[in-house]
């Protein structure tokens, strides 16, 4: 079968390897697309802090079952799913209280174990998540992402009639916005400097937009909610000035939730978060049920995923995906994996 390995930052391999057999416990997949986050660039770059080389990527896909091994009765041959790619303990204390997703010794398919660049993929049985052909194989790929988006609304905690701010407008910031309103935000607010992201954003139904470079976040947000702050923010851009805008257009006693990867580490004003009563927040991954909510999410149409899908490459392309997410910067989102 085929294989693509980045043996290098910036380098990628194709080769054929043996097919896998999934053994008791374990199933087969066939993949069929695969999403490219802005992880996996930061791999391709050589900048992240917890992956070696070389390294079989990939772990956001949709596939289609293809064997299972001789214990798993329950799911049919040909199903549409997708899995979690997290490899956990089950000993230590954040998954002996049902928080896996931050084990001690995480590790993530893709990154600090082989990904599903391939043609072929062993996982186990408690790890898939199907769906039905109501949902697209791209719309498959899309759940990792969207499960992100619905674990981090979550830590943000009810969001039923609050005003929430999203910084960052990229895949996981829209997403982020999407899931607000789905939790029932009353006022949304989604910023980035991308004004082509912004636009996206529009197409997927949230309403209120911002550019830092055209309005300051006061000004945005007087224009929304006139006097106070939002109940809410997500940081979702990994950037220094959008803590500070978040951190400062808060109200009293509201809640930061940090989603972004930041590649530097930022400043971040802890005697204004001690004054105001800030709740910071972190948000890492997702766990079993968020995958299950992304799912019945985007199967109702309640999540739109199809304008954040920029452009497909087939498999034998895979390096030239890298190429244009480079050349394009922000007028890109979502680029796909074709098998």
């Amino acid at each position: 079968m085929r294989q693509a390995i980045m043996t290098e930052p910036g380098k990628i391999e194709f080769r054929e390897v043996p097919e896998p057999l999934p053994g008791p416990g374990e199933i087969m997949l066939r993949i069929q697309r695969i999403g490219v986050c802005g992880s996996d660039v930061h791999v391709n770059h050589g900048k992240h802090p917890f992956t070696s080389y070389p390294i079989v990527q990939g772990h956001e896909f949709s596939a289609t079952v293809e064997a299972v091994g001789e214990r798993n009765t329950n799911i049919q041959l040909g199903t549409k799913c997708t899995a979690r790619p997290q490899i956990v303990c089950g000993e230590c204390r954040p998954c002996l209280r049902g928080d896996y997703n931050i084990c001690d010794v995480l590790k993530v398919e893709g990154f600090q174990a082989p990904g599903c660049a391939q043609d072929l993929f062993i996982t186990t049985l408690s790890k898939i998540v199907p769906f039905d052909d109501s949902m697209s194989l791209e719309q498959g790929a899309m759940v990792e992402p969207t499960a992100v988006a619905v674990h981090a609304t979550e830590r943000g905690g009810d969001l039923t009639g609050k005003s929430v701010a999203v910084l960052g407008a990229g895949p996981i910031g829209n997403l982020t916005a999407q899931l607000a309103r789905c939790r029932g935000a009353e006022k949304l607010l989604i910023r980035d400097l991308s004004d082509f992201r912004l636009e996206i954003a529009l197409q997927c139904g949230i309403a209120e937009i911002s550019n830092p470079g055209n309005e300051s976040m006061a000004e945005a947000s007087n224009r929304i909610l006139g006097d106070g702050g939002f109940d809410i923010a997500f940081e979702a851009a990994g950037m220094e000035a959008a803590m500070d805008d978040a951190i400062t257009s808060i109200r009293k006693g509201g809640t930061l939730v940090v989603v972004g990867v930041f590649d530097e580490k930022p400043r971040v004003d802890m005697a204004v978060v001690g004054d105001r009563e800030l709740n910071l927040i972190g948000t890492l991954m997702y766990k079993h049920e968020d995958y299950e909510q992304a799912v019945e999410l985007i199967a109702c149409g309640d999540v739109i995923t199809e304008p954040l899908v920029t452009r497909h490459f087939p498999f034998e392309q895979y390096a030239d995906a890298y190429t244009f997410i480079d050349e394009q910067g922000d007028k890109t989102m979502k680029v796909m994996i074709d098998m």
